[in-house]
């Protein structure tokens, strides 16, 4: 009988749930870990920083719709994690954490890294956190880790073993591998409510539909979303994880819900979570006389801070697969486009305080022109590019700018505003995906993990970073002056940075392109120039230091 160590058992199980590749940082408490991986064929890439690796797995999951793997070595490499971890959790994200330990057989007597329960750390950041003690049963546990990970609204799960229980050589065929232990069904909504629903929005003269991110993990029938669009002629509202899951947003329909929210009478919510993003679902960003459509797989995200006046506990495609059998049995395809035309304008409306950034003739440049520059490359050259939106500000601009034409296109932290996330999320979004990366950041945030450049060099990432530099922590620095007035008067504190620091010159480390550009005509033939060098570029842009993106204005700004 052959024996194999709690490492290769890691492997094993992993490979059992189709996973490919992991993201790690090295350390001595999970090496075995690392070897059973590469006898299983699974690749491990490793990186500079742990919270990189958390945020490459967390985009991983978000562009590939299936579970990402984080693995860290014990102690420091673990509480590294806890910002990744927090990120994915606020953001409904599946990622398994895999994390190293001192040796069990030395516990209480003050081991290398082993001072702190981080079991106990990480379960304050992930849905599900254990520790195993028994080499025996880590493919058990890894099988609980991946169903908590995709129960209900997805996230984080932190699996904790010792060094020792991994170096543990056991008989194989004493090992006990489950099989069929969880199921990617997604549950549909309850017949009696379904038909409600479909009433409702049958009879709506303005209805809206909201896609919230969580729907990304309920996605089975895709098709449903668009025909059901269509036939009732609903504008939709996508959250950044939904933005080409379900149709090219060269599709107008997918673009012009968000805008007309203030003056639908029906709104569809499908997995969303009404947190601020979304104005709690209340006025004035919801009409007061609206009927909301609550559908979610997690019943406990149903009339969260807002009534559901039905509320349907299922998965966001199947419920609409549901409703749209039901509506046609009941009504013909709507024709009237008078809604749409009406949500149209109001998108059109909503749209122009950043269509001024992006059509802005100042220098030095509007940091919405520089976004827009940006997105013509998108459009022309890069259809099929990942987009990663990094920054505070700078985010808002090129959310805005830049088009989804597929699904995990356009790349963006949730809603705990979580900037330094873009070279992680570069990383695993490419190896999700396979396509180049457009990442674009603020300099604030550029500054985070620069050495993940080297990462990228390392494991081939075609990526061009676009910094949009306004010298500063522009969406603090700038809604400041609305928010404390008295205080920006006597100066900024801790609001800026250095003076145009030439990011452009760190690709020369490896012989990489960098290029400052002050002149928005020269931001599409400087993208071009950084992808044809066939290494990791760095675009460095000039842009104002007073402009600010609408999002940043609503922080505090007098109202017109």
């Amino acid at each position: 009988m052959a024996q194999v160590n709690g490492g290769r058992l890691f492997a094993r199980a992993l490979k059992k749930e189709g996973v490919e590749q992991i993201f790690v940082l090295s350390g001595g408490h999970i090496m075995p870990i690392f070897y059973g991986c590469r006898a299983e064929g699974i690749k491990v890439i490793d990186v500079r920083h742990e919270m990189a690796a958390g945020y490459a797995a967390d985009a991983y999951a978000r562009v590939s719709g299936k579970a990402g793997v984080l693995v860290t070595t014990a102690g420091p490499g673990i509480l590294d994690t806890i910002t990744a971890m927090g990120e994915a959790l606020a953001q409904g994200v599946p990622v398994i954490h895999i994390g190293g330990g001192a040796p069990q057989g030395e516990s209480e007597t003050g081991p290398l890294q082993g001072q702190i329960d981080t079991v106990k750390v990480l379960s304050t950041v992930t849905k599900w956190s254990r520790r195993i003690y028994d080499t025996h049963r880590i493919p058990e546990y890894v099988s609980m880790a991946f169903r908590h990970a995709y129960n209900a609204t997805p996230g984080p799960v932190y699996l904790e073993c010792a060094t020792d229980v991994l170096k543990t050589m056991v008989e194989e065929d004493d090992i006990y591998y489950p099989e069929l232990y969880r199921t990617e069904a997604q549950p549909f909504g309850d017949p009696a409510l379904i038909e409600q629903a479909a009433d409702l929005l049958i009879q709506a003269k303005s209805p809206v539909m909201i896609l919230g991110d969580a729907a990304r993990f309920t996605a089975q029938y895709p098709e449903a979303i668009g025909e059901l669009v269509d036939y009732l002629k609903i504008p939709v509202m996508s959250q950044v994880m939904c933005r080409g899951l379900f149709a090219d947003e060269d599709n107008p329909m997918f673009k012009i819900g968000g805008a007309s929210l203030p003056a639908a009478d029906v709104v569809l919510m499908l997995s969303v979570n009404n947190d601020y993003r979304v104005g709690k679902a209340r006025p004035p960003l919801f009409n007061p006389q609206a009927k909301l459509i609550q559908v979610n797989p997690d019943a406990s995200r149903i009339g969260y801070n807002a009534p559901a006046h039905i509320g349907i506990v299922g998965g966001a495609t199947g419920v609409v697969k549901q409703i749209l059998e039901v509506v046609k049995s009941k009504t013909a395809k709507k024709e009237d486009l008078s809604w749409v035309q009406k949500a149209g304008q109001m998108a059109q409306a909503a749209a122009q305080p950043y269509v001024e950034g992006f059509t802005s003739q100042e220098l030095p440049m509007n940091p919405g022109r520089c976004a827009y520059e940006v997105s013509k490359f998108l459009e022309t050259e890069g259809r099929d590019y990942t987009v990663i939106c990094d920054g505070g500000d700078a985010a808002q601009w090129i959310k805005a700018a830049a088009k989804a034409h597929r699904p995990g296109q356009i790349v963006n932290y949730g809603p705990m505003g979580t900037i330094g996330t873009g070279a992680g999320f570069t990383l695993g979004a490419y190896c999700a995906a396979k396509k180049p990366v457009l990442y674009y950041t603020g300099d604030g945030s550029m500054g985070f993990y620069l050495m993940e450049f080297e990462t990228f060099l390392k494991q081939g990432v075609p990526v061009v970073c676009v910094v949009s530099n306004d010298s500063s922590w522009g969406m603090i620095k700038l809604s400041e002056q609305f928010s404390n007035p008295e205080e920006v008067k006597k100066g900024h504190i801790a609001n800026e940075l250095s003076y145009m620091f030439r990011y452009d010159r760190f690709p020369a480390l490896w012989d990489g392109y960098g290029e400052l550009v002050t002149d928005p005509e020269q931001i599409v033939p400087a993208i071009k120039r950084g992808f044809e060098s066939g290494k990791p570029a760095i675009i460095n842009v000039e842009v104002d230091r007073h402009n600010m993106s609408p999002v940043t204005k609503s922080f505090g700004a007098p109202k017109k």
